[in-house]
């Protein structure tokens, strides 16, 4: 059965396909990338104020997804309750700014450290964050406490995740260019999957429909990533609760530091039935010891 995909979401090129010395051409199916802003509208009813809070280059489709799960995961807002609503900006200049600027409109009682969030972005886009003090900052701001009694994971299942989430990605198999988050749950359902030419923002897109439909905690999910486990992946997925998160690629050494103070279970290199244990395995069930048949490498 074909899938139709959302106009926005893939563009078309011509190409030269060059095989050996032969040349042809032939029309390509790009993932499309367009510029999100994401404005905030806070303040007393009758006093409101706008401005905006990120730019980030996406693929078109689940914008309000991306946004609420971004407001969550940096800390702005905690809970679907803290939102209004989110709305594409009317008054754009340009008309090709439309449907590329939206507006989350939070509750009138929600205070906003605007100090705070203009150093923290200027620093996020221009350096990145650093070691400790992120870690830190994220435990004391919005990370919610794991579950320490669970869930645990057949490691059967575990292999079987990468294949179940390559056959629902839809776009990727349009245009080859994508990244996914998937939300499964302990016995391998696929539950809910977003790509995006952006790790961050199909993790932000999962997350914000998890908030938006009020999933949250995701104590009870498993979640995998397409590519490599950064910093920032593991930090995201912690806001939201998830206990359990394998890449299909490598962590980085901080992605480990982070998952390791959060408890929570990092897989990498989920592929070809093998993976690799990087800390808090106690959730992983019917794992042959080191050295046995099925050894974990």
């Amino acid at each position: 059965m074909k899938t139709y995909l959302p106009s926005t979401s893939y563009e078309y090129a011509t190409v030269q396909k060059v095989a050996g010395t032969t040349i042809t051409e032939a029309s390509d199916v790009l993932a499309a990338e367009e510029p999100l802003e994401i404005r905030l509208g806070y303040g007393p009813a009758g006093q409101r104020q706008h401005r905006t809070l990120s730019i980030t280059m996406r693929t078109p489709g689940h914008d309000f997804e991306l946004t609420a799960g971004f407001l969550l995961t940096e800390g702005i807002i905690r809970s679907r309750a803290d939102l209004t609503g989110i709305l594409y900006c009317p008054d754009v200049a340009k008309d090709e700014e439309r449907e590329n600027v939206v507006r989350a409109e939070l509750v009138p009682g929600l205070s906003l450290d605007l100090p705070r969030l203009e150093r923290h972005f200027y620093t996020s886009s221009s350096c990145g964050v650093c070691g400790k003090t992120s870690i830190d900052a994220v435990h004391a701001t919005s990370c919610p406490v794991l579950p320490t009694d669970g869930p645990y994971l057949d490691v059967a299942v575990v292999h079987e995740l990468p294949a179940r989430q390559r056959a629902a990605q839809a776009l990727f198999e349009q245009t080859g260019g994508l990244h996914a988050a998937a939300l499964f749950s302990p016995a391998g359902e696929l539950l809910l999957l977003r790509e995006d030419v952006g790790r961050h923002n199909a993790l932000d897109k999962v997350i914000g429909a998890a908030l938006l439909a009020e999933w949250l905690p995701l104590h009870q999910h498993v979640l995998l990533v397409s590519g490599r486990a950064s910093f920032e992946l593991v930090q995201k997925a912690a806001v939201a609760g998830i206990p359990i998160m394998a890449a299909v690629g490598a962590p980085s050494s901080l992605a480990v530091q982070a998952a390791t103070n959060f408890g929570m279970t990092l897989l990498g290199f989920v592929r070809q039935q093998r993976y690799n244990v990087y800390c808090h395995g106690w959730r992983l069930v019917n794992q042959q010891p080191a050295g046995g048949p099925d050894k974990v490498a």
